[in-house]
């Protein structure tokens, strides 16, 4: 049984949806909730079954009503667990806590939401493992988690609880005293943030706060309770750019209380571990952030060791904590010794690339003391980044790829920012730079130092583009590399569309794609090869979208190809859908009227003699078009190939005929508005009393076995046909009136069914009786379910139309059947069939269950509700109204046994069935007829 919850486990958390096709989410629920409950289960299973209430605690308990219960239901799980299950005890406090937080509204659980509170809150205060087994101590770290996540998604949860948490803190000397001061920390800076939203709050509100020590104070109409304040989403960095704008409470200069907690946490930050001390000291300025009447020097004990640390959390703490107080804590020595520190650790040879790459990022985003811009977004040097204390930082060949770029970027803004252009020697650095990288790649380069090397480029580019000269003799090495190494041509083609679109008034991406043409149309085809080949017609594609370049050295090229006496390759569908390719980017060039002649005398003859039949086609497509069409009107039709091949907009290709608008709504289908018709079920018309009572004369043998036998036959009772009138809504539209040629489609909404057959209907008309729809279904599990349903038709004018109609609900007694017994065997045989069922299931095999349904009914009311509803289904005499026996079968090959009698207090249900499953569907079903 253990094994094979462990696959139940992996395969939902593998794929939930997959998973739950087979069944449903509160079915999956109930079983790991009763597995939970089990005593006898082991607990290492038990802490892997709540592994899909942590992961995925919103699909389980999609509503609230359902998370309540959930979280109730674990509550009591931990009550009743032994304490020796330490692991499993937290794993399951860690469940509770993801059950009640996924609600964006705690409000909507308050029954749990507080009992689960106060028990956090009393493990969190359990003392007695401070000298006494480890584990016990997990329990109380874990119960301090959860509070943690439940203060950061509902901030103010824990605000009358400050002392209690700084008691905790005090006298704790285990490693838990770094988790209770972080939640403390947490604590002091939401309660802080929300009173800076209270208009009258003050001095008095925020020591009322400190030095309480109340309860939570929640109440079941209370909406998350006063303490958690109207936001219940976590709160955001109220640390912004210097410039920027932060919520501030105006306490006055009594603050005492508030000072004595900041510096007693403080005091002892320097025991926590980096990662601990990073996050307490980044709370702790926001704090002092939002509350004026605290000076920033309180930190000024602690900037000594921040400044010289080599932790990179607490350097980018550091970093924060100048964004936030600038020259208000740090002088201009801290400031200059800080920014040369980045430096110096951002070549450092003992430290990663990550890191290096983290500390040039802070260069570029440093608080500056005394900022020039306001922004925060771009990139910006600080006024102390000279070129001299940059120089540490110059790019080699030797760096990374990432560190290389990084530090190229850097330098260009460096030396951007100092003014140097054409006689300055760290630009002269730079492009010598840009040309080693060149000279590698070149020598056979791999694939990193390609990448590299068009980075590069384009960041130069971007910074220079106004060099001419740097930038010129770039596009002429560029040429060079492309006839040497011509595979680089998506590269360049990049590089010139990057180019293009950052820097839209530069003439430099249109001045390679002009040199890489000149430098394509002068080589000789004698020397091109067929992979040559292939990419220049690539790079002669893009450059056909440029409208202001002339096109004649690119159709001159193109003759060339396609001559026999200098084609030396073979004239495969790739060649020939490349040169087309370029083509049909000439067909949409403005200069169209001065390349006429050439591009007909090139699409002609690859119609008439290219070895290609598909080639042929599209050529002579191509130049039907340019010989018969407008110029307008051609641009209509191939604007999408030149806008990326993009789908060809309505009417693009009917617009060319005449008839064309009548033509397009002929073949389009269109949409309705709203549903047309819809499915309405037909009463079922239960069978006669006569044709139930079997002659007694007429069975034959009956037993269990020879009736589990008819099941080797997979088509044998696997069915059920339910039928439906086809009708009009009761909107009126007269188009709609008369309707033809009617196909109908069913879509599943799970995985309990076979795909669905689509059923044709000849016609429907308003004004004549309703056709009958039979829908055939084959459950893989009886459960109820709902269908959606959609329909093409044709209407009278001849257009054909799309509509959705309203679903169909399947529901659990639709799929009853009469036990599919042969005839012969009548009654007594029935009842031999159930009495063999009945002990079946009584054996408490796997599958099997048996429950109790009462209600209240008079005799007269239980012999009409048998007659209405279980008549069909009766094995035992109707006349015999003691007990009622009722025999349902659902397909495929489930059954459903019914004892009903009446009792002294109530009429007994007595339900058995071979598929527990079950259950939940029959007691609605039963709930819904005795209270009808």
């Amino acid at each position: 049984m253990a094994s094979g919850w462990v696959e139940r486990v992996s395969a939902f958390c593998g794929s939930p949806s997959r998973f739950l096709c087979g069944t449903s989410s509160e079915v999956f629920l109930a079983e790991l909730l009763r597995e939970l409950r089990d005593d006898r289960a082991n607990y290492n299973v038990k802490v892997l079954l709540l592994s899909p209430l942590c992961e995925y605690p919103a699909l389980l308990c999609p509503s609230d009503s359902v998370g309540e219960e959930t979280a109730l239901e674990l509550m009591s799980i931990f009550a009743q667990s032994p304490p020796k299950f330490v692991h499993f005890r937290s794993q399951l406090l860690v469940a509770l806590t993801c059950v009640l937080t996924c609600s964006p509204d705690a409000s909507s659980r308050l029954r749990a939401f507080p009992d689960f509170l106060d028990l956090l809150l009393q493990l969190a205060q359990d003392t007695s493992d401070l000298h006494g087994d480890a584990a016990q101590r997990s329990l109380r770290a874990t119960a301090c988690d959860c509070l943690r996540e439940m203060e950061v998604l509902y901030p103010g949860l824990l605000s009358q609880r400050l002392e209690l948490l700084g008691a905790l803190r005090h006298q704790e000397t285990s490693r838990l005293h770094q988790a209770y001061a972080g939640l403390q920390t947490l604590v002091l800076r939401n309660v802080v943030y929300l009173l800076t939203g209270e208009k009258e709050a003050g001095a008095v509100h925020l020591k009322a706060l400190l030095g309480g020590n109340e309860s939570v104070g929640w109440e079941a109409d209370q909406n998350l309770g006063a303490a958690s304040g109207k936001n219940s989403t976590p709160l955001s960095s109220v640390i912004l750019t210097p410039m920027g704008t932060i919520p501030t409470l105006h306490t006055g200069p009594d603050c005492k209380e508030l000072r004595s907690v900041l510096s007693s946490l403080l005091e002892e930050s320097y025991l926590f571990t980096p990662l601990s001390q990073a996050e307490r000291l980044y709370r702790l300025t926001e704090v002092v952030a939002m509350v004026p009447a605290i000076p920033p020097t309180i930190f000024r004990a602690q900037l000594l060791r921040l400044l010289g640390t080599s932790e990179v959390s607490l350097l980018h703490t550091t970093l924060l904590m100048k964004s936030a107080f600038t020259d208000s804590l740090f002088s201009s020595e801290d400031e200059a010794f800080l920014l040369k520190r980045l430096v110096v650790l951002s070549q450092h040879p003992l430290l990663s690339a990550p890191e290096k790459l983290f500390y040039m990022d802070c260069i570029l985003h440093f608080p500056e003391n005394r900022p020039i811009s306001c922004g925060d977004s771009d990139e910006a040097l600080p006024v102390l980044l000279t070129p001299r204390l940059a120089s540490a930082l110059l790019p080699v060949v030797f760096n990374d790829s990432a560190t290389l770029l990084a530090r190229f970027n850097l330098l260009s803004l460096v030396y951007l920012e100092a003014g140097e252009e054409e006689d300055g020697r760290g630009l002269e650095y730079l492009y010598d730079h840009l040309t080693s990288l060149l000279r590698i790649v070149e020598s056979g380069g791999k694939r990193e130092s390609i990448v590299t090397l068009f980075r590069a480029a384009f960041l130069f580019l971007f910074h220079f583009h106004h060099v001419e000269r740097y930038c010129d003799n770039l596009s002429q090495q560029l040429c060079q590399l492309y006839l040497q190494h011509t595979r680089f041509a998506p590269h360049l083609i990049n590089l010139a569309n990057q180019t293009q679109e950052k820097l839209p008034d530069s003439p430099w991406a249109f001045g390679l794609l002009k040199a890489l043409q000149r430098v394509i149309s002068q080589t000789p085809l004698s020397q091109v090869t067929r992979h040559d080949l292939s990419w220049h017609l690539k790079v002669l594609t893009r450059a056909a979208e440029e409208g202001e370049m002339s096109q004649h050295a690119t159709l001159r090229f193109l003759s060339g190809v396609i001559t026999p006496s200098s084609l030396s390759w073979s004239a495969d569908w790739r060649l020939g859908n490349g040169i087309l390719g370029v083509c049909r980017r000439l067909l949409v060039h403005p200069s169209l009227d001065s390349i006429l002649i050439p591009l007909a005398d090139v699409l002609q003859h690859l119609a008439g003699h290219y070895g290609d039949t598909d080639i042929r086609d599209h050529a002579r497509l191509y130049y039907t078009l340019l010989t018969t069409l407008s110029r307008e009107k051609l641009a209509t039709v191939l604007a999408h190939h030149a806008e990326g091949g993009q789908q060809v907009k309505k009417r693009t290709l009917s617009c060319l005929m005449t008839e064309g608008e009548g033509l397009t709504s002929i073949l389009t289908i269109h949409e309705t508005e709203a549903a047309i018709f819809r499915l309405i079920e037909t009463h079922w018309e239960q069978p006669e009393a006569e044709d139930l009572i079997q002659d007694e004369t007429e069975r034959g043998e009956a037993d269990l076995e020879t009736y589990r036998a008819q099941f080797g036959d997979a088509a044998f009772a696997s069915q059920v046909t339910l039928k439906f009138l086809l009708t009009h809504t009761e909107t009126r539209d007269a188009r709609f009136d008369q309707l033809f040629s009617i196909r109908l489609h069913f879509s599943l909404t799970d995985d309990h069914y076979s795909e669905l057959q689509d059923l044709s209907v000849p016609c429907l008309f308003r004004e004549r009786p309703p056709p009958v729809v039979a829908l055939t279904l084959k459950p893989k599990q009886p459960y109820p379910t709902s269908l959606h349903v959609s329909a093409i038709f044709t209407t009278q004018d001849g257009l054909t139309w799309h509509t959705t109609l309203p679903d169909i609900h399947v529901c659990f007694q639709q799929i009853f059947l009469p036990l599919p017994a042969p005839s012969s065997w009548g009654r007594t045989g029935r009842q031999a069939v159930f009495a063999g069922l009945w002990e079946e299931i009584s054996g408490e095999t796997e599958e099997c269950a048996s429950s109790l349904f009462c209600c209240r009914l008079e005799e007269e009311a239980l012999s009409a509700l048998v007659e209405k509803h279980f008549l069909p289904f009766l094995v035992s005499d109707p006349a015999h109204k003691d007990q009622f026996r009722v025999l349902l079968f659902l397909p495929p090959q489930s059954h459903v046994l019914l004892k009903i009698s009446s009792e002294e207090d109530a009429v007994h249900f007595n339900i058995a069935t071979d598929s527990w499953q079950l259950l939940p569907h029959i007691n609605d079903y039963l709930l819904e007829i005795t209270a009808s």
